[in-house]
């Protein structure tokens, strides 16, 4: 096949080694999401220290995933990526060290500061999509970049480390994640290329990172589309704190039932975001994430509530709403084609604040949940539920250029 038809589906030739890179090194980050809390507590660290260390952790990445657009169109995405893979290795390191001493302050500093690594490296890349790829086909683009990220973060990296703890034991999985990593970072310094040659003037580099602050106030409408990336993902957080408890002491599924629930929601999720990159570059990008994003969201949210109650603990027909639900997630992808749409002329920034609406959903999301003990779940999945009709509304205040306009403006900031 020609560069031709990969470029034509979103995966311009000089970085389709970087989606690969990106896969490896969410393999590597996400090794230890569903083991790290249980095997400190074997350790002997309490409740409370986990959570402090996730908690550090969450902070650092969202603040890291906002200025990572901006440092990316500062001094160009591959010196960002290298700098987040670089982060990453030295301060897992010394998070290992740590951890097999039982120092746990320097448990929290390794792992928090290994917490700018993978905005860097992953964000940074998405920024570099949307600066190489044409705005016809963007949203194949970032469709695909969500697809290969989740596939890596959630389904790879989680099947892996379920393979493997049995037979070498959870710290030798843990410090078998640099593999990947270092995979991941010598793919992307050896094999992805700009289009363009990445300067590093500092005058430049301040005045881009100036613009992550000033781009909402130029243009106001990347500070809404920020906002609809925090309802985008608000549902999927708040469940995590509370629909487990709910689904299992409550509706009465057992846990396995509700796992694979989640799982295959996940699976679906992962699938969905190929197709709605498509379909958003085919049918319009605003009313793919109003009404297949917010309106399915808006109705698949309180129907994980009530479809349980109607049909008592019926596993399908959770199944089956759970699946809508993980398709509609997917349907929020073309938002990462919108946005750079919106400052052509500051891609960077814009993606810096869609990447700050995504760190703040995962702090809203448990914000929202804490909702259940005085309304009650029914009160909170309305709660949520509205806030999706909110976003229907505030989608449609976000206007693209033609894509011919934003292939002439994208093509003046990538000429060599």
């Amino acid at each position: 096949m020609n560069a031709g038809f990969w470029t034509r589906q979103g995966l311009v030739p000089h970085l389709r080694w970087g989606f690969v890179a990106l896969t490896l090194f969410m393999v590597g980050d996400g090794i230890e999401a569903g083991f790290l809390s249980p095997y400190l507590a074997e350790r002997g660290f309490g409740t409370g220290q986990s959570s402090l260390l996730w908690s550090v952790y969450g902070l650092v990445v969202a603040v890291a995933a906002w200025l990572s657009g901006a440092l990316a169109e500062a001094f160009g995405p591959r010196r960002v990526m290298l700098a987040g893979f670089t982060l990453w290795v030295v301060f897992e390191v010394v998070f290992l060290f740590a951890l097999a001493r039982g120092d746990f302050p320097l448990m929290l500093a390794g792992f928090g500061v290994r917490g700018l690594g993978y905005p860097l490296f992953a964000y940074g890349f998405l920024v570099w999509v949307a600066m190489d790829t044409p705005g016809a086909v963007l949203g194949k683009a970032v469709g695909w970049y969500w697809f290969f990220s989740v596939l890596g973060l959630g389904v790879l990296g989680s099947y892996y480390a379920g393979a493997v703890i049995p037979l070498i034991g959870e710290f030798a999985t843990l410090a078998s994640s640099l593999a990947f990593i270092a995979a991941g970072g010598l793919m992307v310094l050896l094999l992805v290329k700009g289009r363009r040659k990445e300067s590093a003037d500092l005058r430049g580099s301040l005045r881009s990172m100036l613009g992550a602050f000033t781009v909402v106030a130029e243009r106001p409408r990347v500070g809404i589309g920020g906002v609809v990336r925090v309802i985008n993902t608000l549902s999927f957080y708040a469940f995590v704190v509370f629909m487990t408890t709910h689904m299992v002491r409550e509706v009465g599924l057992s846990t396995s039932e509700w796992q694979t629930v989640w799982g295959t929601m996940l699976l679906v999720n992962v699938l969905a975001n190929i197709l709605f990159g498509y379909i958003g570059d085919r049918f319009g990008r605003v009313r793919t994430v109003a009404w297949f994003g917010g309106l399915l969201c808006a109705i698949t949210v309180p129907a994980l509530y009530y479809v349980p109650k109607l049909a008592g603990p019926n596993f399908w027909a959770v199944l089956a709403v759970g699946v809508v639900w993980g398709a509609a997630l997917s349907a929020f992808v073309p938002l990462s084609a919108i946005m750079p749409s919106l400052a052509p002329h500051r891609v960077g920034s814009a993606v810096a604040i869609l990447n700050l609406g995504a760190g703040v959903s995962q702090f809203a999301g448990p914000v929202v949940a804490g909702l259940v003990a005085p309304i009650g779940v029914e009160g909170t999945v309305w709660v949520i539920s509205a806030c999706y009709v909110v976003g229907i509304g505030l989608t449609y205040l976000l206007k693209e250029p033609s894509a011919n306009l934003l292939d002439a403006r994208l093509k003046e900031r990538i000429a060599p």
